[in-house]
This record gives structure tokens, C-alpha cells and sequence, in this order.
């Protein structure tokens, strides 16, 4: 086999055009053309970083009678990890059952005042003892949010095992073009998940709207809720296209991770909580101080009108706070 198909073939066992390859040895597309139709050869400088690029030995790359691919060990002994296909794979599948479960932990966080909101406000419309709606609500907020932090911790747990992704790491022969190719056969999802989630956001005040206008004071907190749970499902779709993106752009080490950036998975649901157990303690504490219990329940439309802007501001500053 001589050098030409050794490049083509090393190149698509990467899964990098000729343009990703031209870009990373310093030469234009068409040189890597011509190598690869064999109308020229690559100096000698250039064949000493194809080895290293590639991983392999240079009596690979130089001598036709070698067909099979002999693979350096420069990276075990630099002690630099180095990721079989079958270790990529189990990443790859474990962000993509992760990526549910911290979903469904945001959308705990997102959705946990709801039953507060509903039962502080029942008993200025229906027959229903104050304090202990009051309490109920709380309580399943708080459980709400208690079963989200425990999903977080969860997932946590379980990604300790690919703590070594977070670290200096190589893919091995084969292991890039296989997750090129996942990547590829994920972005349609991911763009569909997308477009969903952020038409959800932008409707997810019109059940406030419409109960403002047409309902009473009960059924403007029940729109509340609704519009939370609108907010809570966009996020969701957000996260799970956005996890499960991460995990292949992790490993290939190029868009956001061209340097190690972490920690934005459960921010969100981190931002939920606060928020919420914040306009609680609002609610809670302007209520018991004035007494007037039959107007203070104006600040849960108001909080869900706020939230989704909230929500959108702390995540833009969390992605430029990252190194």
C-alpha cells in the first residue's frame, strides 16, 4: 500500500476532511489532494508530523510492504490517556441516559412552586384552611427540589467514572470518524430540539395573558403554573439535545472544549431553585408581615412572567464567564 492510500486512509479513519487535515498540518486542501492522488509526495517535515498526527510509526507510512497500521506509543508513555472505541461509546451513551435525568431534575426545580402557588391562593376563592395549604405547598416544594438535587448527585456519581474526560486525553485510531458520524446522525434531532424549545419559551406567557384578561385571580395562578410547565418541557428539550451534544464534542476536543470548559449541565436547575425558593421566601415574608394574604399572591404571575427572562440572562452570563 503506498503512502497515498495510507493518507486516505488514515485521514477517513479520523473522520476529518481534507480540509480538517490540510488545517492541521499547515498546508492548503490541494496539497492534501495531491498527496492523497499521489501526483506529489509531502516533504519529509511534513511526513514526520502526519506520523504524529495520525499516531503512527514513519516504516508504516514509508514502506509499501507494510499494510497494517503500526501505532506508537509516545502518548502511554507521556502517561496521556488514550480512549478505546468501546470506552467512547460508553460515554457517548451514558451522557445520552444523563441527559434525561438532568432534564427531569431541571424541570423539577422549574416546576416545584407550582403547587404552592395554586394552594396559597385556594383559600381566598374556595373553602380551604390557609395554613395548611400554605404548608402543603411548601413541603412539595421542597421534596421537588430535594429529588432534583438527588438526580443531580446521581449523575454526578455516575460520570465520575469518565473523570479522565475533564483531563489531557487522546482518541484512538478510529475512535474520531466514529463519533463524527453520531454527530452527524444527532444534529437533526438536536436542531429539532432546538427550534421546539425556544418556540415553547416564546409562547410560555400566554396562559397569563389570557387568564389576565378572562379569569379571576385563582385562575391567573393556575396560568402561572401552566406557564411554568411550558417553561419547564423547552428546558428540557434544551438540555437533552445539549448534553447529549456535549458528550460527542467532548471527546472529539473541538467547538467549546477546544479548551477544557465544564460546568453548565445543572446550572440551570441550580438558577431554578434559587430563584424559586427566593420568590417563596418573598411571598411567605411579605404576607406574614402585612396580613394581607388576599393580595400578596400577585407576585407568582409576576414571578413567571420574570423567570423566563431571568432564566435567559443567568445562562448567556454563564457561558461567558467560562474560561
Amino acid at each position: 500500500m503506498i503512502l497515498a492510500d495510507k493518507i486516505i486512509r488514515l485521514r477517513k479513519k479520523n473522520g476529518w476532511s481534507q480540509e480538517e487535515l490540510a488545517e492541521k498540518v499547515n498546508v492548503s486542501r490541494q496539497a492534501v489532494s495531491k498527496w492523497e492522488s499521489a501526483q506529489t509526495i509531502p516533504e519529509l517535515e511534513k511526513i514526520l508530523l502526519l506520523g504524529e498526527l495520525f499516531g503512527v510509526t514513519l516504516d508504516y507510512l514509508l514502506k509499501d510492504e507494510i499494510e497494517n497500521e503500526e501505532f506508537t506509543h509516545n502518548n502511554a508513555a507521556s502517561g496521556i490517556k488514550r480512549v478505546t472505541m468501546s470506552e467512547a461509546a460508553d460515554y457517548i451513551e451514558h451522557r445520552k441516559k444523563a441527559s434525561v435525568l438532568i432534564a427531569l431534575g431541571v424541570f423539577l426545580c422549574i416546576v416545584s412552586p407550582c403547587a404552592l402557588i395554586v394552594l396559597s391562593a385556594s383559600p381566598f376563592f374556595y373553602n380551604v384552611p390557609m395554613g395548611f395549604s400554605i404548608l402543603m405547598g411548601i413541603i412539595i416544594l421542597l421534596v421537588a427540589v430535594a429529588a432534583a438535587i438527588g438526580i443531580f448527585s446521581y449523575c454526578g456519581f455516575k460520570s465520575a467514572a469518565f473523570s479522565y474526560l475533564s483531563g489531557d486525553f487522546e482518541t484512538e485510531y478510529g475512535v474520531a470518524g466514529m463519533i463524527k458520524e453520531k454527530d452527524r446522525q444527532f444534529t437533526p434531532f438536536g436542531v429539532a430540539t432546538n427550534i421546539i424549545a425556544t418556540c415553547l419559551c416564546v409562547i410560555s406567557p400566554t396562559p397569563i395573558l389570557i387568564a389576565a384578561f378572562f379569569g379571576n385571580g385563582f385562575f391567573v395562578c393556575v396560568s402561572v403554573c401552566i406557564t411554568l410547565v411550558i417553561i419547564g418541557i423547552a428546558v428540557m428539550l434544551f438540555i437533552i439535545g445539549t448534553v447529549r451534544s456535549r458528550s460527542m464534542h467532548r471527546l472529539l476536543k473541538d467547538g467549546e472544549f477546544s479548551e477544557n470548559r465544564n460546568g453548565k449541565d445543572t446550572r440551570c436547575g441550580s438558577l431554578s431553585a434559587v430563584y424559586w425558593l427566593c420568590a417563596t421566601a418573598i411571598y411567605l415574608g411579605w404576607s406574614l408581615v402585612s396580613g394581607s394574604w388576599s393580595t400578596t399572591w400577585i407576585i407568582w404571575p409576576i414571578a413567571g412572567i420574570v423567570f423566563p427572562v431571568v432564566y435567559i440572562i443567568g445562562n448567556s452570563i454563564s457561558k461567558r464567564k467560562r474560561p
